[in-house]
């Protein structure tokens, strides 16, 4: 088994420098930078092909810088005129939001630095300052591009412009800060409450500062001095803080593979945390009023689909999907609207049969003494029951922008109409009696 990086040389264990591989902490600090470097070069090469990046990023760039310039050179940019201000701040929240501090830390070590606490701290402070870096030169760059939108499209002074990015900059590094604090130091359920208040106070105070003083640079530089402030704070509690180590080392270990989780993201589901009781019907409680076991069939059907965190985002997701297509459509196109809202309900019954189908093909399942003529029986109720939300949900996009009161009364019997009909149709054509 190789030696960890840093670790102690097995023939020499003094205490001295002698002992170590390297002799202080900024040489084990840049040898694991470079380290961390490298595998994150050899994450990307693994589903990247530089000859293909090449055809694609130099001529973007070139497009992109040819865009930019003609900004800052007078071109009109009239979206500006419809779209406020505010989303400007609000989208760069979301960047302060995302993110985490690496600490170059690792498992090893437990056995070979805690007993030299200089070297550990060293090592924070170093991985603490490189990762508050990163995060200025990404908000930076983004505020960057952003910056003749700023000025030429909302007409902010330039003064106020860079107040702003320097306000941005402070609040990004104290808000990482902050998450990583409560991230190392709280468990449960109280870690989400607190992550959620930071967020909101950090974040909530940068939009209202960004949107209150547009135009006041001396009041956004002095709310970016007291975010520099806190920043400081949180360095010295992070560089004091004791009792954390095992958390650390899980929170490094996450920014590390961050490229490779979303690389894995996008072939392998995520994998779910083991629960002692479901997060919903947790008395298994029945759903329907049947007692015939092709009711309570049916019902489990029902409850695993829900149970199962990526059925119901999927559902979800397509629902709001689907919404938004029904009400971008302009309503003198009402018969667009009426076959968009057609199809969406196709492609909804055709994924719930083929969910459905998957789940009476289970290994377990087969145990069940069940016909073929009840599963499918059981399938069609279920494919009506799962679709009716979703079917009403698009039919009131449909029918109330189009008839107006009349719609309210038109859109619950019209979409679980749809849904009945679609429902029965691949009930028929797909499962086997």
């Amino acid at each position: 088994m190789s030696r960890p990086e840093g670790a102690v040389r097995p023939d020499t264990v003094n205490a001295g420098k002698a002992g170590y591989a390297l002799p202080d902490a900024p040489r084990l600090f840049r040898q694991r930078l470079f380290a961390h470097w490298r595998e994150q070069y050899r994450m990307i090469r693994m589903v990247a092909d530089w000859i293909v990046l090449l055809y694609i990023i130099v001529p973007g760039l070139l497009l992109g810088g040819r865009i930019y310039f003609g900004f800052w050179n007078g071109e009109a940019i009239g979206w500006t005129a419809h779209v406020p201000f505010a989303l400007i701040p609000a989208a760069l929240t979301v960047l302060l939001a995302t993110g985490g501090l690496l600490l170059l830390v690792r498992e090893a070590d437990s056995l070979f630095l805690l007993q030299r606490r200089q070297w550990i701290s060293s090592l924070m402070l170093r991985s603490i300052l490189y990762s508050l870096g990163v995060t200025a030169v990404k908000i930076g760059a983004a505020f960057v591009l952003l910056l003749p939108f700023i000025i030429k499209g909302y007409g902010v002074a330039p003064a106020a412009a860079w107040a702003l990015l320097a306000l941005t900059v402070s609040c990004g590094l104290s808000t990482k800060l902050l998450v990583h604090l409560i991230r190392v130091s709280r468990q449960g359920l109280g870690r989400q409450l607190w992550l959620i208040l930071a967020l909101l106070l950090s974040c909530g105070s940068y939009l209202y500062a960004a949107l209150a003083w547009e135009n006041r640079p001396w009041l956004l530089a002095a709310a970016a001095l007291l975010y520099a402030a806190v920043t400081l704070w949180a360095i010295r509690h992070r560089l004091t803080l004791q009792g954390t180590f095992m958390q650390d080392v899980r929170e490094s270990l996450k920014q590390r593979m961050r490229i490779a989780s979303l690389m894995l993201a996008q072939v392998v589901d995520k994998p779910r945390p083991t629960r002692h009781k479901p997060w919903i019907f947790r008395r298994s409680q029945p759903l329907l009023a049947s007692r015939k076991p092709e009711a309570r069939f049916c019902a489990a059907g029902i409850k695993a689909f829900i149970r199962n965190p990526g059925h119901l985002k999927l559902y979800l997701q397509f629902t709001g999907v689907g919404l938004g297509a029904v009400l971008i459509v302009p309503s003198w196109l009402f018969l667009l609207k009426w076959l968009i809202f057609l199809v969406l309900t196709t492609l909804m019954a055709y994924w719930l049969s083929s969910y459905w189908l998957v789940f009476a093909g289970d290994d377990y399942i087969g145990i069940l003494p069940f016909t073929k003529t009840q599963k499918a029986d059981t399938g069609t109720r279920l494919l009506q029951l799962l679709i009716q939300p979703f079917s009403v949900l698009c039919a009131a996009a449909v029918c109330i922008p189009l008839y107006g009161w009349l719609g309210l009364l038109l859109f619950i019997p019209a979409g679980l109409l749809a849904g009945y009909i679609a429902a029965s149709a691949f009930s028929t054509f797909r499962f086997s009696r």
